[in-house]
């Protein structure tokens, strides 16, 4: 049965909806207060609200527009006992998708009933084919096999349509970058710029004008005025790479722009509306930017409302290099007029013997020397870069030995195989353990493990 929430102060007509509704295929659930509706909303799965307009406290236009921005997929149908041109136009207003007037017959209620839920079954079923295609998209641009790489593409699939800020974080090679244009490729702001900018790589003074703009005279060099990149960004997305070296000083009025969604040019005094979607990629453990007093807390939590951690190369397992090694292959031999079927057996193997500090844009960089290099249809060990082709394997923590042990022992070697393969990054380390960096630092106090951070 097709699951209906009742909404209504009136005593009488809500048990009498109740008892009647089941008769024409309904499960109703009946409150009689906006607030039990939100909590019932939160807990529960409906196909449609049938709310009255008026209520003691909140009443039912307020509750509809609620329920709009909290579920917009989820149709609301408004009773009133005055059925005004008015009434009707505030109930549109509010988002409802049909308006009614008391008193209506069981039958006309059903009938609206019927008409909204083959609305909702429709949006949903709009919604699942617009997710297949999204995450279709973003696998065409984004290499990944590995449960680890799953779960990101999970993850771009359901922000990329929001509007919310995302910060990405990641080793350097990571593909940060390729994660950001798939987000804004599956927006619905694909249409309109992508711009990028790299926080480490100006001082301050310059990155200030080439974000926020400047007018003509603004300092020396200023001989023109210039809209700056937030601006030329308008109704698109800009992505702040590097943002943990942004200099502490721009960061003040960085998080203005991202609360008030203005910008104010250098050396102007007017304040100019920008609509941006703010993307944010760090190769920093910001929380310990955070610590050290160069990164502000109230700007993380304005950029991270949602993050997306890309896992380093050497931790995605073979599945992931050698499905990003065989589609870089093929893309180059393309590029290049070759014909080149894939690896030979060899030298897949010495690509899962590499530890791969640079990560996926190392491992491209070299499928493309090797693409060029081979005079096979079989890329071999000799055609790899010198660094690869005369690679041997380094000894690595086993996650298995031969001899029996207890779960703390598996625990603790498996946590230092994950802090080695991490570099010591203890905090991107308690992400891929899943725990909390808390959890894991009791963890190595017991253990009696000392492991230098990043930074050390």
């Amino acid at each position: 049965m097709k699951r209906v929430l009742l909404v209504d102060d009136d005593k009488d007509f809500g048990r009498t909806l109740e008892r009647s509704l089941p008769s024409k295929g309904y499960d109703p659930r009946w409150v009689q207060s906006s607030a039990d509706a939100i909590e019932a909303i939160n807990e529960g799965d409906y196909s449609v609200v049938l709310c009255d307009i008026r209520m003691p406290k909140t009443d039912g236009l307020a509750l509809c527009a609620e329920i709009v921005t909290r579920r917009p997929e989820l149709p609301v149908i408004l009773l009133t006992g005055f059925g005004t041109f008015d009434a009707a136009v505030a109930a549109l207003r509010a988002g409802a998708y049909d308006f009614l007037s008391k008193p209506a017959t069981l039958d006309t209620i059903a009938f609206a009933l019927d008409r909204a839920v083959r609305h909702h079954a429709l949006q949903n079923e709009v919604s699942r084919l617009r997710r297949v295609e999204s995450e279709a998209r973003i696998e065409h641009s984004l290499v990944a096999k590995s449960p680890a790489m799953r779960r990101v593409l999970d993850a771009v699939g359901r922000v990329a349509d929001s509007s919310a800020s995302v910060l990405i974080s990641g080793e350097s090679g990571t593909g940060k970058e390729v994660v950001a244009r798939a987000i804004h490729e599956n927006s619905s702001r694909k249409n309109q710029p992508f711009l990028a900018v790299n926080c480490a790589a100006m001082p301050a003074q310059l990155l200030e004008s080439e974000l926020f703009g400047h007018v003509k005279g603004a300092f020396t060099d200023a001989r023109d005025a210039r809209p700056g990149l937030f601006r030329e960004a308008q109704g698109g997305t800009v992505l702040l790479d590097e943002i943990g070296d942004m200099p502490v000083e721009l960061q003040p009025k960085l998080l203005r722009v991202l609360q008030e969604r203005k910008v104010r040019p250098v050396g102007s005094s007017q304040e100019i509306p920008i609509d941006v979607r703010f993307i944010c990629a760090t190769n920093r453990d910001l929380e310990e930017r955070i610590s050290s007093k160069q990164f502000r807390d109230d700007l993380y939590f304005r950029i991270a409302v949602v993050e997306i951690v890309l896992p380093p190369l050497r931790v995605r397992g073979a599945e992931d290099i050698l499905a990003i090694a065989t589609d870089a292959a093929h893309r180059f031999a393309r590029a290049h007029g070759k014909d080149i079927k894939g690896l030979s057996k060899p030298a897949a193997e010495r690509l899962l013997a590499y530890d791969w500090p640079g990560n996926a844009r190392e491992l491209v960089h070299c499928m493309e020397h090797a693409v060029l290099m081979t005079n096979y249809d079989h890329i071999g060990v000799d055609d790899l870069p010198p660094r690869l082709a005369h690679h041997r394997a380094g000894h690595s923590v086993p996650v298995m030995d031969a001899e029996l042990v207890t779960l703390d022992v598996m625990e603790r070697r498996y946590t230092e195989k994950v802090l080695a393969a991490l570099k010591g990054n203890k905090a991107a380390a308690a992400r891929v353990l899943g725990i909390e960096r808390r959890t894991l630092y009791r963890k190595l106090e017991a253990w009696g493990v000392t492991q230098p951070t990043e930074a050390e």
